[in-house]
C-alpha cells in the first residue's frame, strides 16, 4: 500500500547517508530523519494520539517542520498545517473545527493553548520530545483512502473550508509532479514558499521520494534565497509570483552564481508579461514553469514548462496543459463540456481531487460533482488543450499567492458600527497581482483608515484592504438584490495590463 509514509521508506532504502535536508546549520541524512520521525511518531503516542487524531504547526520553514509533515500521516494521524500569518481568532477557529489535539507552534501558545490539549514549542519543546522517545515503526494499518491532512482555505467565517486530503491525493499529487518535472536523486530543491501553503509543499514528497535534497529558507528574503541557491547549487525551487518578481530584482542588483538552477517554477495567483520576461532575463539558462491548481487538488491541475520558450505568444496567458495523471475539462452551464474555444467552469477530475470539505456537506456536494472538482475559475482549452483562465467564478482574491475570500473581508467590515453596506473585489495590482479593494456604503460619518484599522484587529495583514472608497450611493444590485460586483470591479479590469495572466 503506497501511502505519505512511502517516499521517506524508500529514501531510505536508496540513499540512508545522503543528505536529506538543510536548514541553516543543521544537515540531515534520510537516516538520521527517519530515525527522527520514529521518536516523533513514539512521542506523540506518549501524549495519547492515535489514529485520526489532529496535529497542527504553525510556523517558519524548517527540517521539523519537514518531519511534521511526513511522520503524522504516515503514522495514521491528520497533520494541520496552519497560516503563521493569521490571527489567533483564525487560527481558533482552524484549532476548533479541526478537533486539532496538539498544536507545534513557533509563535508560542498565540492565544489558543485552551484550545488545545497540548502545545509544543517547535524548537526546544520539539528536540524535548524527541530526546525522551524511544524509535517506534512509523507505518501502521494506513489506507491510501484515510484522511492525511487538513489544509484550511479561509479564515474565521463561513468561507473557511478545512480541505480533506487523503494519502492517495498526496502521493497521487508527487507522483504527477515527478512526472511532470524531472526529480532524481541530484535535484536539490529550495523550499521557499510557506509550507502551509500548497506552493510550499507540493514537491516535498517528490523530492524524497527521489532522495534529493531539500533546503529550507525559514522566511521569504530575495536575498537570502538566492545566496542559497549559490551556496548548495540549487536545482530547482517554486515561488509565488510576488516572490519571483522580488528574486528578479535582486538578482540584477547583485547576481549571483544561479547557475545551477536548472527549473523555476511560479503558481498560485495572476502573474504579468513583462514579470515573466524579467525573470527570464535575470535566470537565462533557467527553464520557468507555471503551475495552476488548488488546496482542493492537492494541488496540481495543469503545467505549463519552458514558459520561456512562448514568452513572445499568445500562450504566455495560458497556465498550461493538464498534468499527466490529471483530467481537466470546461463544463457549460447546462453540465456538458464546452467546445474549444468556449467558455465554462474549469473542473478537474483524478485521484489527486480533495476528499471534500471537513464538517461540511453542503460546500462538498458543490464542489464535487460527478466525479468533478468544479473549480469556479472560468476559462477555455484551445485547440491542444492550453488552459486560459478569464475570470474567478467565485469571488476569491488571490494576493501574493494568498488566497482571500471577499465574504471574509467583507464580515470584517460589517463588524464596525458606521458600515451599512461593503463589497469587496480583488483589482489588478503589479507587485501582487491582486490587491483587496472595499467599497462602503456607511451609515454614520467614518473614514477608510478607521476601517482599516478596525479589519486589522480581525484578520491577518494580507487580507486587510489596500484602499477602501466611502461612498454616499447604494451598492448596484440585481434585481433579487444581489449586490453587482462585476459593475465595481469592470472599470478596474477593463484597464488593466493585457499582460496579466491568470493563475
Amino acid at each position: 500500500m503506497v501511502t505519505m509514509a512511502s517516499p521517506l521508506e524508500r529514501a531510505v532504502q536508496v540513499g540512508s547517508q545522503r543528505i536529506a535536508v538543510s536548514c541553516g546549520d543543521v544537515q540531515l541524512t534520510y537516516a538520521q530523519t527517519a530515525e527522527r520521525c520514529k521518536r516523533l511518531v513514539a512521542g506523540l503516542r506518549g501524549l495519547g494520539l492515535g489514529a485520526g487524531d489532529r496535529v497542527a504547526v504553525v510556523g517558519p520553514n524548517c527540517h521539523r517542520y519537514l518531519e511534521l509533515y511526513q511522520a503524522v500521516p504516515s503514522a495514521g494521524m491528520v497533520i494541520v498545517p496552519l497560516n503563521a500569518r493569521h490571527t489567533s481568532a483564525e487560527l481558533r477557529y482552524a484549532i476548533e473545527d479541526g478537533g486539532v489535539r496538539v498544536l507545534f507552534s513557533a509563535l508560542g501558545d498565540m492565544g489558543v493553548a485552551d484550545a488545545v490539549e497540548h502545545v509544543v514549542d517547535l524548537d526546544d519543546g520539539y528536540e524535548q520530545l524527541l530526546a525522551r522517545s524511544f524509535p517506534e515503526e512509523i507505518r501502521t494499518e494506513v489506507d491510501e483512502n484515510d484522511l492525511a491532512g487538513l489544509f484550511y482555505t479561509g479564515g474565521t467565517t463561513g468561507a473557511s473550508k478545512g480541505v480533506m486530503l487523503s494519502h492517495r491525493n498526496l502521493v497521487a499529487n508527487a507522483t504527477h509532479m515527478a512526472m511532470c518535472w524531472p526529480f532524481t536523486v541530484d535535484t536539490r530543491f529550495l523550499i521557499i514558499a510557506p509550507l502551509f501553503h500548497a506552493a510550499g509543499s507540493v514537491a516535498v514528497l517528490s523530492t524524497v521520494w527521489s532522495a534529493g535534497l531539500q533546503v529550507t529558507l525559514p522566511t521569504f528574503d530575495p536575498a537570502r534565497a538566492l545566496d542559497l541557491i549559490e551556496q548548495h547549487a540549487i536545482t530547482h525551487t517554486l515561488v509565488v509570483p510576488t516572490m519571483l518578481a522580488a528574486m528578479s530584482e535582486e538578482q540584477f542588483s547583485r547576481p549571483r552564481d544561479v547557475s545551477s538552477l536548472q527549473h523555476l517554477g511560479h503558481g498560485g495567483s495572476p502573474i504579468a508579461a513583462e514579470t515573466l520576461r524579467r525573470a527570464h532575463a535575470a535566470f537565462p539558462s533557467t527553464a520557468l514553469l507555471h503551475v495552476y491548481g488548488a488546496t482542493e487538488l492537492a494541488p496540481l491541475a495543469t503545467l505549463l514548462p519552458n514558459e520561456e520558450l512562448v514568452l513572445d505568444t499568445e500562450r504566455v496567458r495560458s497556465c498550461g496543459q493538464p498534468a499527466v495523471g490529471v483530467d481537466v475539462a470546461v463544463i457549460g452551464a447546462d453540465g456538458t463540456r464546452q467546445k474549444t474555444g468556449e467558455v465554462g467552469e474549469i473542473a478537474v477530475r483524478g485521484p489527486n481531487v480533495m476528499l471534500g470539505y471537513w464538517n461540511k456537506p453542503a460546500e462538498t456536494a458543490a464542489a464535487l460533482v460527478d466525479g468533478w472538482y468544479r473549480s469556479g475559475d472560468l476559462g477555455f482549452q484551445d485547440e491542444e488543450g492550453y488552459v486560459f483562465l478569464v475570470d474567478r467564478a467565485k469571488d476569491m482574491i488571490v494576493s501574493g499567492g494568498e488566497n482571500v475570500y471577499s465574504t471574509e473581508v467583507e464580515d470584517a467590515l460589517y463588524k464596525h458600527p458606521a458600515v451599512l453596506e461593503a463589497a469587496v473585489f480583488g483589482v489588478p495590482d503589479k507587485k501582487w497581482g491582486e490587491a483587496v479593494y472595499a467599497v462602503v456604503v456607511p451609515r454614520s460619518p467614518v473614514q477608510a483608515d478607521e476601517l482599516i484599522e478596525h479589519c486589522r484587529e480581525l484578520i491577518a495583514g494580507y487580507k486587510i484592504p489596500k484602499h477602501i472608497d466611502v461612498r454616499d450611493e447604494p451598492l448596484p444590485k440585481s434585481g433579487a438584490g444581489k449586490v453587482l460586483k462585476r459593475e465595481l470591479r469592470s472599470t478596474y479590469w477593463e484597464s488593466a495590463d493585457s499582460d496579466v495572466a491568470g493563475a
